[in-house]
């Protein structure tokens, strides 16, 4: 439909083009640079990368210099909660909160 956003489907849910990109961007990184892995079924969008030991609190901050860099982004220190960065579904939702797209 003209003048709405384009949506796919993933996993039984609607997902914007750019919330997909986000999440497609997320993931690489991880999987390239935590996972060290070209696998993506090593990595569910929903499981904790801190209960699965995939990130402690130093790969807290790689991700977010990741996230800068590659979003435009400034994050405060008040957002560096585990909440936002515990997952890929919870960091695209953190991504499109501070770009204004949601």
């Amino acid at each position: 439909m003209p003048g709405h956003a384009s949506c796919t489907e993933v996993r039984g849910i609607r997902m914007s083009q750019q919330a997909a990109q986000i999440e497609s961007r997320i993931r690489g990184y991880i999987l390239e640079n935590l996972l060290f892995s070209s696998n993506p079924s090593d990595l569910a969008n929903g499981a904790s990368l801190l209960e699965q030991g995939i990130i402690d609190s130093t790969g807290v901050l790689e991700i977010v210099m990741f996230l800068e860099g590659e979003f435009g982004l400034s994050i405060k220190a008040s957002d560096m909660l585990p909440e936002n960065f515990d997952s890929v579904d919870n960091m695209v939702r953190f991504v499109l909160r501070l770009q204004g797209g949601t």
